[in-house]
């Protein structure tokens, strides 16, 4: 059959050479529609479900809305599991599936479960919301507002109201989260001495409240030639027409007078209370808003949106209010693509400078040259047809697989040369061709076949693994069939069109100046076989005994030009003290030439985004690139410079991590760091003792750093971050 593909290839010239210009247009615009991202998606198919509590404590939200949601999801088809976190005001439950079930199909589940859930919870206590439709890696875009005359309230105001609502018409955007900032509220302050000299109630002035802020529908009335529709306005206005349209609400009526609101409380604006705020550089307190990716879409894409509608909300806003973009997913896309393609690039130069000095002819160079952009191409074309997104660890398979893409056409062509060469052969050139190229084809076929199998283990991984390594093996594969194809079809149509002529079967000087060193070697190494033999036991040997030793990582590690520093404090400290400790960070890392800004995300926003505690602090750290770098070349030791400026607070842990970094960690174990001891059990006294001993011996581990213990809801955790270099020298 292989035979029989060359020989017609050969014959059909004409359909071969459009087929690869097909491949190239093909592949053209596949490369240009392929998603671009930095590094694979991990996250498993998962819905969250949020509910807000407010006022209810976190052992009334566990018992009262947490396990009741909970519950109703045991026995849907393709769970995998569910777990939970109930925080003060707050319950998030994750419902986890197997890969194989679709995402949509999954919320749909969900959602017909949720109307049971909503039946076990106590009236007025919540309702349960199912999340946006995003990954863990879908915090592609941050920005903050801000402005020199308007305050934290009103920047939230307009974060809400203007730029939310414009950010989510960009294609692409699931949601956008507000963090930082007062949540503006109409407050109704009362008086309890009016309230019970009027003789009213709470419930009364709730009543009268709710009563009083609705519309109401009359239909219409037919006039002569008109009709007239008719309406009860009855609707808060907005503003300060809105303060006053609640003070004048009537309560009762005491002979004939009425009683208003205001005649027994105050009506101001007032702040929600929060569990959250955000902080810059030092200089207060910011809103800060997080633009979520939908599932699936183009990363690169939906960042080039969002630039241009920023840009046009910018036009609209108020005089002095700015958006600033402080971080953006699309920097750390194109340093890796950039990556990849130097890495591409400085290959496929050595490649053709080898390729010139070996074979010492132009046309064979070139006809061999051409196996890899179109087995490159064909990779393209299987990865947009797969969906596979070009991302480091994808466009990764091509680097290494841009050396075996030219072994089969190599081959392929030196065999023809070498007929071509033989003056005692006669027939047509596209005769001698097929013939030569038929010699070969058999074990071409078998040797990328053998190649392709070596990455089978791949294909089986499974879950997170497989999402990261499995897409890498897929685009090996892809271009090595690719050149295969390649290797048996066009390159014997190239030669049977460029080869004409007479060629020299004398080697290049390279070729003869190797051979000279290499025929004496040989001769003593098939003189002292039992020697050679014997001296590759050896380096066997001490190859296996070097491996125990060796540092290992589940995945490379990628710098993504942030840090991520996690500051865990008391776990009952107030918000306004977590900001001032914030404020002194921020200080300190900005006196630092390498840092561009220090932003602090204390706590929670009020719906969505990570669930932390006011105690829990997440600095972004922004960094110049290295080679700007003054005070460290090293990342490592910059970290460790700015654990000891940091650490001056007493009881105050740091963690220092990466943005996707700690998102891949938390996927991978449920906590934001990379190695995670967990304990279980009923008694909280006992699960911190052996915490704490867990905690000692961990510290004294080498390669081990910012070890810490927390505890979460009957569950007592270690979390460690690992110090690269000690492992790599300790493993």
């Amino acid at each position: 059959m292989i035979n029989a593909l060359i020989e017609r290839a050969v014959t059909h010239r004409l359909l071969v050479l459009l087929g690869g210009l097909g491949v190239l247009v093909l592949g053209a615009f596949s490369a240009l529609k392929l998603n671009l991202d930095a590094f694979p998606d991990v996250t498993n198919i998962q819905v969250q479900i949020n509910t807000q509590a407010p006022g209810l404590a976190a052992v009334e939200v566990e018992k009262l809305i947490t396990f009741p949601v909970e519950s109703v999801m045991s026995g849907l088809p393709g769970l995998s599991e569910v777990r939970s976190i109930s925080k003060t005001g707050l319950s998030v439950v994750t419902v986890v599936f197997e890969d194989n079930v679709d995402t949509y199909f999954a919320r749909q589940l969900i959602v017909e479960r949720l109307q049971t859930a909503k039946e076990r919870i106590p009236n007025g206590l919540g309702s349960p919301e199912v999340g946006p439709i995003t990954t863990g890696l879908g915090q592609i875009y941050k920005y903050i507002l801000t402005s020199a005359t308007l305050d934290a309230m009103e920047l939230r105001s307009i974060n809400d109201w203007i730029v939310k609502f414009q950010l989510r018409t960009v294609p692409g955007v699931t949601d956008v989260l507000s963090f930082g900032g007062d949540v503006r509220q109409y407050q109704v302050r009362v008086d309890p001495n009016r309230l019970v000299s009027y003789n009213l109630t709470l419930g009364d002035l709730r009543n009268a409240l709710k009563n009083n802020n609705t519309n109401a529908g009359g239909w219409f009335l037919e006039g002569a030639q008109e009709q007239l529709v008719v309406r009860g306005e009855g609707l808060i206005r907005g503003g300060r027409d809105g303060l006053t349209d609640i003070e004048k609400i009537v309560l009762k009526s005491i002979d004939g007078v009425p009683v208003y609101v205001r005649d027994i409380a105050e009506v101001e604006y007032g702040a929600e209370i929060r569990q959250g705020a955000v902080s810059k550089d030092g200089n207060g307190e910011v809103v800060m808003g997080v633009v979520l990716q939908l599932k699936g879409a183009n990363t690169n894409d939906v960042i080039a949106g969002l630039r241009t509608k920023v840009a046009a909300i910018q036009k609209v806003l108020p005089e002095g209010v700015k958006i600033e973009p402080i971080y953006d997913q699309s920097d750390l896309i194109e340093k890796a693509v950039s990556t990849v393609v130097k890495a591409l690039s400085e290959a496929a130069v050595l490649i053709i400078v080898v390729l010139f000095l070996f074979l010492w002819n132009v046309r064979s160079a070139l006809v061999v040259l051409v196996s890899i952009p179109l087995s490159m191409l064909v990779a393209v074309i299987m990865m947009r047809w797969y969906g596979l997104s070009a991302n480091l660890q994808s466009l990764g398979g091509l680097a290494i697989g841009i050396g075996m893409m030219v072994d089969g056409s190599l081959v392929m062509v030196e065999n023809i040369m070498r007929h071509l060469s033989e003056p005692h052969h006669k027939g047509s050139l596209p005769y001698r061709v097929v013939h030569a190229a038929q010699e070969v084809a058999q074990p071409i076929f078998f040797a990328v076949l053998i190649i392709i199998v070596v990455f089978l283990p791949l294909f089986t991984l499974e879950g997170v693994e497989g999402k990261l390594f499995s897409p890498m093996a897929f685009v090996v594969a892809f271009a090595m069939l690719g050149s295969l194809v390649v290797a048996l079809t066009i390159v014997p149509v190239l030669a049977s069109i460029f080869f004409y002529g007479k060629f020299s079967e004398e080697d290049s000087f390279l070729v003869r100046g190797l051979k000279r060193i290499y025929a004496p070697v040989l001769q003593f190494a098939l003189r002292r076989r039992f020697v050679v033999i014997g001296i590759s036991l050896l380096a066997l040997a001490a190859t296996i005994a070097v491996v125990p030793r060796l540092g290992t990582e589940f995945v490379p590690e990628l710098d993504e030009g942030t840090l991520s520093i996690r500051v865990t404090m008391n776990p009952s400290i107030s918000i306004e003290e977590s900001l001032r400790i914030a404020a002194r960070m921020e200080t300190k890392l900005r006196k630092y030439p390498e840092v561009t800004y220090a932003i602090s995300q204390i706590g929670r926003p009020e719906l969505g985004g990570d669930p932390e505690a006011v105690n829990n602090n997440e600095m972004w750290v922004g960094l110049k690139p290295q080679s700007e770098w003054t005070t460290t070349q090293s990342r490592s030791e910059l970290i460790e410079i700015l654990t000891k400026d940091l650490s001056e607070h007493p009881g105050v842990a740091l963690n220092f991590s990466q943005p996707i970094a700690t998102r891949v960690d938390e996927l991978l174990s449920g906590v934001k760091a990379q190695l995670a001891v967990k304990l279980f059990g009923d008694d909280l006294a006992v699960l911190e003792a052996k915490g704490r001993e867990i905690e000692a011996i961990l510290n004294g581990v080498t390669g081990a750093a910012d070890v810490q213990m927390e505890q979460i809801s009957g569950e007592a955790q270690v979390v460690v971050r690992a110090d690269r270099n000690e492992v790599a020298r300790y493993g």
